[in-house]
């Protein structure tokens, strides 16, 4: 069992279960535009409100698949792959608002941990 990549996926599976479950309405520095929730953020995109419940499912999903992959690892990659997608869009559609740099760094560091999972599945 390689240990960092155990850290790394419970770092972020937990970062993304504390974003969609926990402080699904809270405010938060990082939130895109001026938007004061996920709800907001997700407008702030100029997304449909449907989205907001379709990517939400499919992260939390996707961070219990990469927690359920450190017992079953022929989940971990994939897992980690498609998070890591989620979190490349996130930070795509900070700078499509123009969003300061600094907003997109917690998807862009979570993003940079997936890849650090995929390579070293």
């Amino acid at each position: 069992m390689n240990y960092l990549s155990v850290a790394l996926q419970i770092t972020v599976a937990m970062s993304i279960i504390n974003v969609w479950l926990i402080n699904y309405n809270q405010e938060s520095r990082w939130r895109g535009g001026q938007a004061a929730t996920l709800a907001q953020e997700f407008k702030a995109y100029g997304l449909p409100d449907w989205s907001l419940y379709a990517v939400g499912t499919l992260k939390v999903l996707l961070a219990i698949l990469l927690l359920l992959g450190i017992w079953y690892p022929f989940l971990r990659e994939p897992s980690a792959l498609v998070l890591g997608l989620f979190l490349a869009t996130a930070v795509f559609m900070h700078f499509r608002i123009h969003d300061p740099w600094i907003k997109s760094l917690p998807a862009f560091i979570l993003l940079l941990l997936c890849l650090g999972i995929v390579y070293m599945a």
